[in-house]
């Protein structure tokens, strides 16, 4: 196939067209100081039953954090003064929470996320202690609150020193996997890297990055996770849609988790200000923690490296469009070194398939619509790339510039093997690119929805396929079946169908069932939610909690809530949040 630079021709017209803590805590001070958990062992037992105690408690009596493996390698700011600044050489500065000043509310809690991750007993949400610091009133003691320093090009331009402008790393647990998890509070008060905002975030945005984070774990989709979501009674004052028009929303933080929260903005700031020994620093320090197939004593460990992160960022992306998800803000800085998906600003899932999709109404150029996302990978990657020169060799860095031509490559074959799989086609045939083509163009055509037309040829029989005989309920495949020419590409499909050696058609629609979701995170629906929850009543939040865990599975309480029906009249014209 005849491809040209950038994303393949036949997709491009597609697409872009297309620790251990103990439970006596100490009260927060009058002036709303810090208190701090008191530590025991960091050490986890690979016996069972410490294993079993740990998950059943619920108390931090076998539980801590610790900063240490970051700041015993990683330079900290030598100015200890929680003032907004230029910060130059090191990675981290230590800025401690700001406490709410109003009564906090814990409106929900991932039960995976504490027991599966954290090693707690969801019992744990009951406790004060528990409140308390995971809303940024308490610290644990031995664990120093770090804001991370980052730049990064936003909408295609360096923007300089950003950093963590409300965000708190408040430590490290190592769980009883072995596994190290990076613990973030966002929305939790201002830092060295606040510029001109107030470091909170508000109950609007945090409802849906608490929903879409763990919405995309259960879609298989690489991301950070969410533990939990606090609101106050704190006044925070936001222009939603910078139109100027500036109104009072309630505070709220969200504790969320990461592997890794380092981007690559957080190389570029420090390529930029000529900071390079303290680069190495950080990309060993990266290299060693998170990606163990790279030999530390090679020479070429950076090119490894960025080899790695090419490749991982061609299929994060890959994974994006499977699902119809637009990032909204996909700058250098939002970009994560371990291809998670992190930072969910004004995200939002595709309803009618429409590759200028841009779910930010900020975005006055459509740079980050969803058919532009692959190419905006190269961009940020080639940034990624600028930022390494210093420390690569002239051979290093040809032959990192071929890694990076091999970017597209890597993008066109994820993203037909999950088109392919989404299909239920087995094997490979010559002919699958322009049938994956041809359906997406019928799609734009008739502005089916991406996720129901994907589901309903997922549950419809071949016989009924043939016949053309589409059933009320298959709505968006009712839609599509208006195009003129579907009936020609239900000819095209059934007969490569029939090239799936051993396959049945109740087999088939049991492996599209199990990998095109009945349910996503619409804006509709996340919007709904919002505006309970603005009113104290968060059973939608809860709601939409439990079923996004299931996506695949049909259920009787999001059949009833009408989250696989047309979007309701009210949504039509509903437009996403921008500041947050």
């Amino acid at each position: 196939m005849s491809r040209r630079h950038g994303v393949p021709w036949l997709l491009t017209w597609v697409v872009l067209i297309c620790q251990a803590g103990c439970c006596l805590l100490d009260s927060i001070g009058a002036a709303g100081s810090f208190s701090h958990v008191r530590p025991f062992s960091n050490k986890s037992n690979p016996d069972q039953g410490y294993c079993e105690r740990k998950r059943k408690t619920n108390s931090f009596s076998v539980w801590s954090l610790s900063s240490e493996s970051l700041i015993a390698t990683l330079p900290v700011d030598t100015i200890p003064e929680n003032s907004i600044r230029k910060v130059q050489d090191c990675i981290f500065s230590v800025a401690y929470p700001t406490p709410f000043i109003s009564r906090v509310l814990l409106v929900a809690v991932s039960k995976d996320v504490l027991e599966g991750i954290l090693d707690l007993d969801v019992s744990v949400k009951e406790t004060d202690d528990f409140l308390q610091l995971v809303s940024g009133g308490k610290v644990v003691l031995g664990s120093v609150p770090l804001a991370h320093r980052y730049g990064g090009h936003q909408f295609g331009s360096w923007a300089g020193q950003l950093g963590d402008g409300r965000a708190h790393l408040i430590g490290v647990y190592t769980n009883r996997y072995g596994e190290r998890w990076e613990l973030q509070l966002k929305g939790s008060g201002k830092t060295p890297y606040s510029r001109n905002g107030d470091g909170r975030a508000v109950l609007r945005s945090s409802v849906r990055e608490f929903l879409c984070s763990e919405a995309m774990h259960y879609l298989g989709i690489p991301t950070s996770r969410a533990a939990s979501l606090v609101v106050s009674n704190d006044d925070v004052w936001r222009d939603q849609f910078y139109n100027g028009s500036v109104k009072k929303e309630r505070g709220a933080v969200v504790l969320r988790v990461a592997k890794s929260w380092f981007r690559i903005g957080s190389l570029e700031i420090l390529a930029h200000s000529g900071e390079l020994d303290l680069q190495r620093t950080l990309l060993d320090f990266v290299i060693q923690e998170h990606f163990p197939s790279v030999n530390m004593n090679d020479s070429n460990r950076y090119l490894d490296f960025f080899s790695r992160v090419v490749l991982e960022t061609a299929n994060l992306i890959a994974l994006w469009m499977s699902v119809g998800f637009a990032h909204g803000v996909c700058n250098t800085d939002n970009f994560s070194l371990l291809s998670i998906t992190i930072d969910y600003g004004p995200f939002g899932f595709m309803e009618s398939y429409d590759p200028n999709f841009v779910p930010n109404t900020s975005d006055d150029e459509r740079r980050y619509k969803i058919g532009n996302q692959a190419n905006v990978g190269m961009f940020n990657l080639n940034k990624l790339l600028q930022a390494l020169k210093p420390v690569l060799d002239r051979r290093q860095k040809q032959l990192a510039f071929q890694i990076l031509e091999g970017y597209s490559e890597h993008y066109y074959t994820r993203f037909t093997e999950l088109f392919r799989a989404k299909l239920g086609l087995l094997g490979e045939s010559e002919d699958d690119n322009y049938l994956i083509a041809f359906l997406l163009k019928l799609m734009e055509d008739t502005k089916a929805d991406f996720t129901m037309a994907f589901r309903q040829l997922s549950e419809i029989t071949q016989d009924q396929l043939k016949e053309l005989r589409i059933p009320q309920e298959f709505w968006a495949l009712q839609d599509l079946a208006k195009h003129k020419f579907f009936s020609d590409w239900v000819t095209i499909y059934l007969l490569r169908l029939g090239r799936n050696m051993g396959d049945s058609d109740r087999t088939r629609r049991k492996r599209m069932t199990a990998i095109n979701p009945r349910y996503i995170l619409r804006n509709w629906m996340a919007e709904s939610a919002v505006r309970k929850a603005k009113m104290n009543d968060f059973s939608e939040v809860h709601l939409l909690q439990e079923v996004l865990q299931h996506p695949f599975q049909r259920q009787a309480a999001a059949e009833k809530a009408g989250y696989s029906l047309r979007p309701p009249s009210w949504a039509k014209d509903l437009k996403v949040s921008c500041s947050s």
